[in-house]
């Protein structure tokens, strides 16, 4: 019998996968708190904080701060690791690859320029996000999240920092 996972899908639905089904995706986010509000980007009917994969030819920092900048419209400067995880997951129906063993990396970062643009989303950001928005920290606790990490405990720790 072949090894297997449990996967989740992005409402959490859990599932069985063979881990040849798998595919190794390291990916890196920005948790970016300015003026008593964080930057979040926005998917569906919930948030996410802005970033994603890692290609090939980038380093950690190369591609944190060209996510952010495609799904922000921001410049940022990579400030500290805050917390890292691994995920089992399913990515979005358009993808062509279904089952991501996906590292996720989580980085305090600070705006060096730009403002809120969706110029540069790709076809996929195109499909599911809207704008950033800067949140009130006081209201992230009744958002919902499009990820596996506890947001509001990462938010917090890294208003602490700030």
């Amino acid at each position: 019998m072949k090894k297997q996972i449990i996967c989740h899908d992005k409402d959490w639905n859990k599932f069985k996968v063979n881990v040849d089904k798998l595919t190794f995706r390291p990916s890196v986010y920005g948790v970016i708190i300015k003026n008593g509000k964080i930057l979040l980007a926005r998917q569906w009917d919930g948030y996410e904080f802005p970033g994603g994969g890692i290609k090939l030819d980038e380093t950690i920092e190369e591609a944190l701060k060209r996510e952010i900048w495609e799904e922000t419209g921001y410049k940022v400067k990579a400030e500290k690791i805050l917390h890292s995880e691994t995920s089992f997951f399913t990515p979005r129906p358009y993808l062509k690859k279904l089952y991501w063993n996906c590292v996720l990396i989580y980085y305090a970062c600070s705006i060096v320029s730009g403002k809120i643009s969706t110029k540069n989303f790709d076809d996929n950001e195109k499909k599911i996000m809207s704008a950033a928005e800067w949140v009130d920290l006081k209201n992230i606790s009744k958002l919902k999240f499009y990820n596996s990490v506890d947001s509001v405990k990462l938010i917090k720790e890294a208003a602490k920092i700030k």
